[in-house]
């Protein structure tokens, strides 16, 4: 019997709209008039599962809800209503770095970061090595971050994440950092991870990488899920709809 990694069950989740610049007394008689702020409704009545070793891939344009689909599936949000099941460790790849203190070296940033995601001091030393050699920032390594360049500090993240023994991972367009040869490093690696029959969830705009990892996608619409099954079935017609929308 298969088990599941991942399961929303008719989740909604909205946000108050700020209604934009207002002078300061515009905004006090909104306050003081007692009214509720109108609310941008990101997911609405959600609802699907995901078996542990499968890849699911979100579509949808953008403002669909993908990545609040990611940031409920990360603990990061909590749904208005319905419920969010997760069944292991969770490697969230992506607001990379923004666990991470500017003044303090890179080493002692992956033990900061690898404690806020589950790892213990003990298993963080264990893989150490692998961290620093799959970053690749050499001698940086003992710097402040305050020194490195955004791609560093994306590269040094995004190894922390890889190397915590995930056993779901989470992808929101992620491969953007590094150059080339690391971008590909790092696809590489989690393509290893998803035959290795870890799971996958998915938000990439790039049709081939979803394909690649993925074998399921839902297609979100605006907060709706408008179709789910087998990745090429969904994409088909994801990107049916898009080119007609845009004729």
């Amino acid at each position: 019997m298969s088990i599941t990694a991942i399961e929303f069950e008719k989740v909604t989740k909205s946000f108050a709209r700020h209604g934009g610049q207002m002078l300061i007394r515009e905004k006090l008689a909104h306050m003081l008039s007692g009214r509720a702020k109108e609310r941008f409704i990101a997911l609405n009545n959600v609802s699907f599962r995901l078996k542990q070793g499968e890849g699911l891939g979100v579509l949808g344009s953008n403002g669909a809800g993908k990545s609040t689909l990611l940031n409920l599936a990360a603990g990061i949000a909590r749904p208005d209503s319905g419920s969010v099941r997760i069944n292991g460790r969770v490697a969230p790849l992506l607001d990379l770095g923004s666990g991470f203190h500017p003044e303090l070296t890179g080493g002692e940033n992956i033990y900061i970061n690898a404690s806020l995601i589950g790892l213990t001091r003990r298993r963080t030393r264990e893989l150490y090595d692998e961290i620093i050699d799959f970053a690749d920032i050499g001698e940086f390594i003992n710097e402040p971050l305050r020194t490195y360049s955004t791609g560093m500090v994306m590269r040094l993240a995004f190894s922390v994440a890889i190397n915590m023994d995930p056993e779901i991972i989470l992808i929101d367009e992620i491969l953007g950092v590094g150059d080339i040869a690391f971008q590909q490093k790092s696809f590489d690696r989690i393509r290893r991870f998803r035959t290795a029959g870890h799971t996958v969830l998915c938000v990439s705009h790039s049709a081939a990488m979803i394909e690649e990892l993925c074998t399921e996608a839902i297609w979100l619409d605006h907060g709706q899920l408008i179709m789910a099954g087998p990745i090429r079935e969904v994409a088909a017609a994801y990107h049916g709809r898009s080119v007609i929308s845009n004729v």
